[in-house]
């Protein structure tokens, strides 16, 4: 046997190692997400585009929720006082909330300050004598309720209760709970917090941070036998991130203990079986390190994909190592090599259409394999002569994979007829059942536990936090042609409010009315003489005397001649981050409100707010989260079965430019059509709902039992294969069954849900591929 020239070899493994530290350092400098925003495509419509961005940076995905049990009242109270000082101290949060009125003095002040700016109520009609009568005694009828307390301090200065109108419009509808200075729960015994955290949500590593900076300012508290409760999307995603990291991890390491122990005792040589993970590390460092280059941040759930490789890659090594014993590195270059190279470009076919992808996460996962697969393969042709240039020296129990083979091979031929009924029965089901079978959804790639949505569910209930699943969005090229639109979409909304359609709205105007507006209101201010002439006339017969009333003189007159309030002005105030949650600048240019609707006793109707609106400024639109969220996915899933289908034909093509015969053509082919309609029909018998991930896990069937296909033509043209051959193929299918089998048990949806297909797809693919096949001479 010919062994690989020393200083070639020598040349060879120095630049491997090369090229693997230099893919350790950009996966050591890569940047890893869990944010499913990434399965979401880069060319939104005007509507997605507002859902993706608040995905990325919105309110939403910055807020976390917290609860705090155990102890009594008293020491839930002190605790929540302690820990949103804590908190406010830390610099992490924008903004920090539990009840206490301290944080909200600057506000009052400002809303004092601007009230005939800000409040709805100021027209011509208000400051007439009988508009004043009326909201002056509206304001003293408060005076023996409980919000008397905060109305008094301002009788004189603001009888019509401006202020006050603009602080009932900011009351959420479904306010927490108020006991001892902060919020509680209505349900349970539970002190609340509600936090905005200053990085963006998209930012998962400061997320973390600040997540963790919660936890260790409650850490007194927890001595004190207090338990603390922490949810949100940010919570959420840095969850998802470790989970799936820590999942890909785990799988990554029990897939090579049992893979590797096959190999071991297929070898019985602990050399062989090192040298067989070359590949695996080599594809998996070189699809980590391509995606970061052309992404800059590797998802979590290509991360975990990672481990599929084991499966896939083991098998270029598992030929080599076997089938080199039979005159070794040059013999199997010239014999098999052209065999693996095929099956190669075949995968890299399939996996080439996802990289072309309008979707992040899917074009990942197209560049990680086409990366991998080409490397695993790279090393196997290279790498391996170089370690050992005659194959794998041990017997191990490949006699007996061999034998085994070989008497599969030589009784599957029989069932042909039974492979054509099976096949024609599922193309049946499937063409009935097809449009119910992709029914997946965007929430089936999420590992959140039902637990933690509960305590989501618990928590949003108490604070009363929108969970609005409509919004109206009003567009606009600049930011008060966006406040003007708002404007008219809120007074459509009021009118859905009085008839009981909705239980309110939120809108920034509320807190930033348009220019425009803030001057017609300050206009419609009287001149000093004749505001005290009405005033006069309004206040007789009334306990509170016109005389009393020069602060409301002299405010009002001030008013007249006030700038408007600007954004600029909120700042340094916890009013700011509630406008900035309402409203902001796109990315692309110009700027969006959104104005979350509030249920009343039924859901929001869509089309009827639509219609409610109907006629206003096509920049106006009403967005429904769940549906568009759905659309995005049938998009997504669309997408790629048309970017599936076009790499099937992509495969079909190379294979027809090698084998140049229509007849060899099928015989490779047929097996994977069987293979993928038999794996179908077995996910639609237990009902599963098929999605964007299955599709992957079908182009990995088609991937590797491409492999089996053209080796058993390379078979029906070359003579008959030898035992090692025949041990190679069984014992590649085993791994690649097992590793994949192993992942199938995955918590990850996204990951199992290509286990599940894989593993049953890839024993298929070979005992089809083997049906088809004529029968193998004994030896």
């Amino acid at each position: 046997m010919t062994r690989w020239p020393r200083p070639r070899g020598a040349v060879v493994l120095a630049l491997w190692l090369l090229a693997m530290a230099l893919g350790g350092v950009l996966i050591a400098r890569a940047h890893f997400s869990a944010d499913l925003s990434a399965f979401l495509p880069v060319s939104p419509d005007a509507r997605q585009r507002v859902l993706i961005e608040q995905l990325h940076n919105g309110v939403a995905a910055r807020t976390l929720m917290v609860g705090i049990e155990g102890g009594d009242a008293a020491a839930r109270a002190q605790a929540s006082r302690a820990l949103a000082a804590a908190l406010r101290a830390s610099g992490r949060f924008e903004q920090v909330h539990n009840g206490e009125s301290t944080d909200w003095q600057a506000a009052g002040e400002l809303l004092v300050a601007h009230r005939y700016q800000l409040s709805p109520a100021v027209n011509a009609q208000r400051f007439s004598t009988a508009g004043l009568r009326d909201a002056i005694d509206d304001t003293l009828s408060l005076l023996g309720t409980p919000a008397g307390a905060a109305v008094k301090p301002l009788l004189q200065r603001d009888p019509t209760g401006e202020t006050q109108r603009i602080a009932e419009a900011l009351i959420p509808a479904n306010a927490p709970r108020s006991e001892d200075g902060v919020w509680v729960s209505r349900q349970a015994p539970r002190a609340l917090l509600l936090l905005t955290t200053r990085a963006q949500g998209a930012d998962l590593d400061a997320q973390a941070a600040a997540i963790a900076a919660v936890q260790a300012a409650f850490a007194p508290q927890a001595q004190r036998g207090l338990q603390l409760q922490l949810s949100g999307a940010a919570v959420f995603a840095v969850d998802t991130r470790a989970r799936i990291q820590h999942e890909a991890t785990v799988l990554a390491i029990v897939g090579l203990f049992a893979v590797g122990g096959l190999l071991l005792a297929a070898f019985a040589s602990l050399r062989a079986l090192a040298v067989a993970m070359l590949p695996v590390a080599t594809g998996v460092v070189a699809g980590i390190a391509a995606v970061s280059i052309g992404f800059g941040t590797v998802h979590g759930i290509t991360l975990g994909f990672g481990s599929t490789l084991i499966g896939e890659a083991v098998d270029y090594a598992i030929y080599y190592l076997i089938q080199a014993r039979a005159g070794g590195w040059q013999r199997w270059r010239l014999d098999n090599w052209p065999t693996v190279r095929l099956g190669l470009l075949t995968s890299v076919c399939g996996f080439a259409a996802l990289v072309f992808s309008g979707f992040p996460g899917l074009a990942q996962l197209g560049v990680f394999s086409v990366a991998g697969l080409t490397a695993g393969a790279l090393a196997t042709r290279y790498v391996l002569p170089a370690v050992v240039p005659e194959g794998a020296a041990g017997r191990g129990l490949r006699s007996g994979l061999a034998r085994l083979a070989r008497a599969v091979v030589q009784h599957l031929p029989r069932a042909r007829w039974a492979a054509w009924g099976l096949g024609a029965v599922c193309t049946a089901a499937l063409l009935l059942q097809w449009g119910h079978l992709w029914r997946g959804d965007l929430a089936s790639l999420s590992p959140v536990p039902r637990s933690a949505q509960a305590l989501d569910q618990t928590l949003r209930a108490d604070l009363g936090a929108s969970d609005a699943r409509t919004l109206v969005v009003a567009n606009g090229a600049d930011l008060q042609a966006t406040l003007r639109d708002a404007e008219a979409a809120g007074a459509r909304l009021d009118a859905l409010v009085e008839q009981g359609a909705l239980a309110g709205y939120d809108s920034p105007v509320r807190l930033l009315p348009s220019e425009a507006t803030q001057q017609a209101r300050l206009a419609s201010l009287p001149d000093e003489a004749t505001l005290r002439v009405r005033l006069a006339e309004a206040t007789q017969g009334s306990p509170l005397k016109a005389e009393r009333l020069q602060p409301f003189l002299d405010d009002v007159q001030a008013a007249r001649h006030a700038a408007p309030v600007t954004p600029t002005m909120l700042a340094g105030t916890p009013l700011k981050p509630v406008v900035d949650a309402l409203l902001f600048q796109r990315s692309t240019g110009g700027w969006s409100a959104l104005l979350p609707l509030q249920p009343g006793p039924k859901p929001v109707d869509a089309a009827q707010v639509r219609q409610a609106l109907a006629g206003l400024s096509a920049d106006i639109q009403v967005v429904d989260i769940k549906q568009e969220l759905d659309n995005l996915y049938e998009r997504y899933l669309h997408e790629a079965l048309v970017q599936a289908l076009l790499g099937a034909l992509a495969v079909v093509a190379v294979v027809w430019l090698q084998l140049r015969s229509w007849r060899r053509l099928l015989a490779v082919c047929l097996p994977l059509v069987l293979a993928v309609l038999l794996t179908l029909g077995a996910l639609a018998a237990f009902n599963v709902a098929l999605g964007i991930l299955h599709l992957v896990g079908l182009l990995l069937v088609v991937a590797v039992g491409s492999n089996y296909g053209l080796f058993f033509d390379q078979w029906r043209h070359g003579g008959d294969p030898s035992d090692d051959t025949l041990a190679s193929l069984l014992l590649a299918n085993i791994t690649t069954v097992v590793a994949f089998g192993l992942i199938a048990l995955s918590d990850i949806p996204a990951l199992s849900a290509i286990g599940r297909v894989v593993a049953p797809g890839a024993l298929l693919a070979l005992l089809l591929s083997a049906v088809f096949a004529r029968a193998v001479p004994r030896p």
